[in-house]
């Protein structure tokens, strides 16, 4: 009797991938962007990063050691905040600015909803949105002084994107490069290929949401931008205005995107037409950060329209 095989209950899938796992993957990822950031804009970029680091992982640490509840800053999550927090940031900003966001972002948007896996929206982008409203002239200041390493060169306080907004032409090679104006991660769209296709060799996301996301966005400008398919304009918004950190790092997040394979591309259209409308017909020359988050109080409308019947349900009677 003691040979007897005791089944236990489902499930009985094991996998050596976790959340841990994941969240470092995603981590590794963002390192040509953050250190191409730091590289490109000086100190003050390093600093920024690891202050809003810090500040994203204490207040994740605190609060749940008040709250009594288990303590998961070993699970990268928070890290990943502190981090896509800091790449959105212009490294014009005050030192205490990624601290005011990165505790909205992780107590108010992820903690009080119950933590990770509950929160609604995207933490980081919450965060970024706060810091927007609150502070919009620090928030859209672009001007930089060159540093000890960095490698921007100019002192103009508008963004390629907004010169393209006003008319102006821009050299979409150096937008590709990073050898611009703009927040600190998103500059380099290279550098962030570079984490993206780490990323999909991994298998931690797919091409379903980017994507539909670039694609959908790209027709939208063609059709409406006015300025059908004029290569530099098509150009300067594909690289500008952190639409692929949008589209491969935070459109991606597993808490705030569909389930489904139908509703990731239904959420990724709605995401392209949506920083279109911002960013065409709206005031801002960006519009990435409110297109997604916008798209994230959507899910569960898309996932409702886009659940699969279950077998045996809705056929004909």
């Amino acid at each position: 009797m003691n040979e007897l095989l005791h089944v236990s209950s489902s499930p009985h899938v094991r996998s050596k991938v976790n959340t841990s796992n994941i969240m470092l993957m995603v981590v590794i990822a963002l390192m040509p962007a953050t250190i191409f950031g730091i590289i490109n804009f000086g100190p003050k970029a390093l600093l920024l990063v690891l202050i809003s680091v810090a500040t994203c992982v204490l207040s994740e640490g605190i609060y749940e050691h008040f709250m009594h509840k288990p303590v998961t800053v070993r699970d990268y999550s928070a890290v990943i905040t502190g981090l896509l927090l800091a790449l959105n940031l212009p490294v014009g900003v005050p030192w205490w600015m990624p601290i005011i966001g990165g505790v909205f972002a992780i107590i108010i948007v992820k903690q009080l909803f119950g933590g990770l896996g509950q929160n609604f929206m995207n933490p980081a982008l919450a965060g970024r949105c706060f810091l927007l409203i609150s502070f919009t002239g620090l928030m859209t200041d672009f001007s930089v002084e060159k540093g000890a390493w960095g490698l921007v060169d100019t002192v103009s306080g508008a963004t390629p994107l907004a010169a393209v907004k006003a008319g102006e032409s821009v050299d979409v090679m150096r937008m590709f490069l990073g050898n611009t104006q703009g927040t600190i991660g998103e500059t380099s769209v290279i550098a962030i290929l570079i984490g993206a296709v780490f990323l999909l060799a991994v298998k931690v996301i797919d091409l379903r949401i980017p994507l539909t996301y670039i694609v959908t966005f790209l027709v939208f400008i063609i059709l409406f931008g006015g300025h059908g398919f004029d290569l530099e304009f098509i150009g300067a918004h594909l690289c500008g205005g952190g639409l692929m950190l949008g589209a491969w790092f935070m459109a991606t997040d597993y808490v705030t995107t569909p389930i489904t394979k139908k509703g990731q591309i239904v959420y990724g259209i709605i995401l392209g037409i949506l920083t279109g409308l911002f960013r065409i017909f709206g005031g801002s020359a960006e519009g990435v950060s409110y297109a997604i988050i916008f798209s994230n109080l959507l899910i569960p409308i898309i996932e409702r329209f886009t659940r699969p019947t279950a077998f045996g349900k809705g056929g004909k009677k």
